[in-house]
This record gives structure tokens, C-alpha cells and sequence, in this order.
């Protein structure tokens, strides 16, 4: 038997933990997914089970080298942000990975950032909204405070990517999407880590930073391993080595992120209350970016929607785009397909009736998602505004729903809307940083499907 030269891929989401090997044209031959049950840290909130993920990494990789079907070339890692792995002076997992869901103190959020010149002030400096737990900087912070015992037995704070390479590597590394990731860690004006980090002693904590293209080390001495990447910025990869016409990405999951790549300009105030940010791409250029916590709402909403009609819990993928009903919508209730004109809010108007108004699924659906766009519009235009953007591509779940790809390109008619399908966006790009160390062929040119969507039409072009 002839083995497949591949690179292994693991791709670690807050839900789903994925592991995919790529041949040498970046298609996917192999795929599996795991589903881990969380734990819950010292104070009874839910989080990731770091030791069972470790050892599913350990076990999934030792199988791959004995399967005679593939010819492991190289692996990388992609996973999700705002998430630290402490490590001992051992280099053993120290402490729970605290999610970052998880209330913040608001009296040593006051304090922090009080000493640190008020909340405006620190947030446009780190491109950082105030998120609490969400900036992981804040979570070495609130260790150093509340937990000064288990702060100072700490020897390495490795982001969660980093850490994922550490488990095969051995090999302690930062990265700038990680540390770029409204982390609070990042000065974006200078370029360097913002000044509270050394005055903490955080950065004592921190590795030393890579580039996202080279190697963390190797495994048994011939296989190259990649630092890792953050997820939403490993996703940009494939359109970034694509395209070079502005465009923005609309990653859609659980949260939609409008990335735009093309926009480098300072975070206003209002852009930073609205959940605007900015991401450090793998090259470590800022990308400005929103969110919308849209994918979450759909799916609370469509199992409430399966309970009150008796339908399946996925028979929303059943329904598709009714120009009839969306006019209907519209001339019923004042449908702004424009910027709004209020600050954004991030639930639905739909949240706010009962089931009951609605004669069946199918309207119901089509109400969920318009107010969503409504929404997604105002977000989407927040990091639009000043470019000359061309097209934008739409990936991830809602790139598979007809009635939020023809609403979304009904609301920009003046820019190209595409579904773009590319397999396993952010395990994707952290293939292609690795491209040079284990594969000879030339980066395909093939690797993103499109479907032009058209403002005023039923079906996509």
C-alpha cells in the first residue's frame, strides 16, 4: 500500500473537537470529531476537561502514526482564543481552563482598569472591548488577586493553541493571533505588549513569540509541528492567499465575525461600545473586526421554535428563502435594510413576543432570521465603513441558509455576496502556514468554492 502524504490538523472548538488530515493539494481525506464533557473549575462553573482533551490529542496522533494509509508529513494546530493553560515549574498542567464565559469581579474590573488610565481610555489602546474573562489578560489578573498562591506557582501561561502544540511539541511558544485576540495583552499603537503586562509580572509568564509560519519543533525528530493558531484568524488564511481585492469576511458560527482586512483604522469609542475590535492576522497586521453573538440566538431560538411547533430540532434547514414572506415581514414591521440608526443591540426583536403570534414554523423562521439581519447589517457596516470593499464571504453555518444569504445581499447591493465553502476554514489555514516545510507542489488556486447570491432573486447565481 502506497501512504498519502498528509499534514494532521487539530482543531479544537469550544464544542467540537476536530482532527483532519489534508493531502498535498489541501483536500481533506480524513476526518474525525469528539465531543468532550466539560468539567467544572473550583467554583462550580463549567470548563473545558484540559486533561481529556490532552490525552485525546496524545492517543489520536500515536493511532495516525500506525496507520499505514497516510504518511504524516507535518501538523499544526488551530483552537479557540480567550483560554489560558497554566503550567508549573514541571510543566504540568497547574490549574483549571476556566472558561471564559464565566462572571468577571466587577470591583477588580473597576480596579484594573481605574490603575490603568479608565476603561476608553485602555480599550482603544489593546483594540480591546470590555469583555471580563473574554480578554484573557484579565484572567491572569483576577489569579493574581484572588488567587495569589496559585498565581505565583505558575510558570507558563499558554494560550490554548500554543498549548495544543506544547502536548506534541514539548516545545513552550507565544503567537501573535493568540495575543492578539482582545486579549488586553496587546498595545496596538506600539505594537507591543501593552505596559500593565510587565508591571504585573505577567510577562514572565508569557513564551517567547514565533512567527506563525515556522516550527515549534519536532515530533519523533522528521515531523515539523506548527505553532497553532487562533481559529477566526487562521480562517482569514485561505481568503487572504486568495484574494487581493478588499474584501470582509463573515465567519458565521456561533459568534458572526465581520472580519475586514482592509481596514487598519483606530477604534472609536462608539465602535469599541458596539463590540468592535481588532485581530492580529498571522502576518501580526491589524484587522478590524465585529461580533454578533447571532449563531448562539439561532440556536436557542430554533429549539424553542422545534418545542412550540412539534418539529424536529434541525427542521429549520428545511425552510427556504419565500420572497412572498419577507415582503410580508417587511411591510408589517419597519425592516431597516440600512445602517441603524440606534446603537446595535445584540438580541433579537424576536426575543421579545411569544411563539403564539406566528400561524407556523415557516413564518416564524423567517421573522428569527430577518431580525438577525437586521443586526447583522449594522454590525457588518461597522468595519465596511472607509474601504472600498468588493465582495464579502459569508462561511460557516448561515452560509448554508438561503434566507440569510438573499437578505444579506439584498442589503448590500452595491457589493458582491458570496456563500463561500471552504472545508474547515480555520483548520485550513493553519495548513497553509505550514505549506513550505512539508509540502513542494505550488499553494492551489482552487480551494474556496463560491455562490454568488443577487439582490432581488429567489436563488443564488
Amino acid at each position: 500500500m502506497i501512504s498519502t502524504p498528509v499534514i494532521a490538523i487539530f482543531d479544537v472548538g469550544k464544542t467540537n473537537k476536530k482532527l483532519l488530515l489534508f493531502d498535498e493539494h489541501y483536500k481533506v481525506v480524513h476526518e474525525e470529531h469528539r465531543h468532550l464533557q466539560e468539567k467544572e473549575d473550583e467554583d462550580g462553573f463549567p470548563c473545558e476537561d484540559i486533561y481529556a482533551l490532552t490525552q485525546w490529542i496524545k492517543d489520536s496522533f500515536d493511532r495516525l502514526l500506525k496507520d499505514d494509509r497516510y504518511d504524516i508529513k507535518a501538523v499544526n494546530f488551530s483552537g479557540y482564543g480567550a483560554s489560558f493553560v497554566y503550567l508549573d515549574v514541571q510543566l504540568n498542567v497547574l490549574l483549571p481552563l476556566y472558561n471564559y464565559l464565566k462572571p468577571y469581579s466587577g470591583k477588580l474590573k473597576e480596579k484594573f482598569y481605574s490603575t490603568y488610565g479608565g476603561e476608553s481610555y485602555f480599550s482603544k489602546q489593546t483594540a480591546s472591548p470590555v469583555l471580563g474573562n473574554l480578554n484573557s489578560g484579565m484572567q491572569l489578573y483576577r489569579l493574581k488577586y484572588e488567587k495569589p498562591a496559585a498565581f505565583a506557582k505558575i510558570k507558563y501561561a499558554l494560550h490554548l493553541p500554543q498549548y495544543l502544540s506544547f502536548i506534541l511539541s514539548g516545545k513552550l511558544i507565544s503567537d501573535i493571533t493568540s495575543i492578539g485576540c482582545h486579549t488586553n495583552l496587546w498595545d496596538f499603537q506600539n505594537n507591543q505588549y501593552h505596559t500593565w503586562v510587565k508591571e504585573e509580572g505577567i510577562d514572565i509568564k508569557l513564551a517567547p513569540v514565533m512567527n506563525c509560519d515556522e516550527i515549534a519543533g519536532y515530533i519523533i525528530e522528521t515531523i515539523p509541528a506548527g505553532i497553532g493558531l487562533h481559529d477566526s484568524s487562521a480562517a482569514l488564511i485561505p481568503y487572504s492567499i486568495s484574494f487581493n481585492e478588499p474584501f470582509i469576511l463573515l465567519s458565521t458560527g456561533t459568534w458572526c465575525i465581520s472580519l475586514n482586512p482592509f481596514n487598519n483604522s483606530e477604534l472609536s469609542e462608539a465602535e469599541l461600545q458596539q463590540d468592535c475590535l481588532s485581530y492580529l492576522s498571522y502576518k501580526g497586521k491589524p484587522v478590524k473586526a465585529s461580533r454578533l453573538f447571532a449563531g448562539y440566538e439561532h440556536e436557542l431560538q430554533t429549539k424553542k421554535l422545534s418545542e412550540h411547533f412539534n418539529k424536529p430540532l434541525d427542521f429549520y434547514r428545511e425552510i427556504h428563502f419565500d420572497l412572498k414572506m419577507i415582503n410580508k415581514i417587511k411591510s408589517e414591521e419597519n425592516f431597516s435594510e440600512g445602517e441603524l440608526k440606534e446603537p446595535m443591540v445584540q438580541q433579537s426583536a424576536f426575543n421579545a413576543g411569544t411563539l403564539s403570534r406566528f400561524k407556523n414554523y415557516q413564518t416564524a423562521y423567517h421573522q428569527l432570521i430577518t431580525d438577525i439581519i437586521t443586526r447583522q447589517i449594522h454590525s457588518t457596516n461597522l468595519v465596511l465603513k472607509g474601504t472600498d470593499v468588493k465582495r464579502i464571504f459569508v462561511d460557516g453555518g448561515f452560509s448554508n441558509n438561503s434566507i440569510y444569504m438573499n437578505l444579506l445581499a439584498e442589503a448590500f447591493p452595491n457589493i458582491e455576496v458570496y456563500a463561500a465553502s471552504v472545508p474547515q476554514a480555520s483548520a485550513l489555514g493553519a495548513a497553509l502556514v505550514m505549506h513550505k516545510h512539508w509540502n513542494e507542489n505550488d499553494l492551489p488556486s482552487d480551494i474556496i468554492d463560491l455562490k454568488l447570491y443577487s439582490p432581488g432573486r429567489n436563488t443564488a447565481l
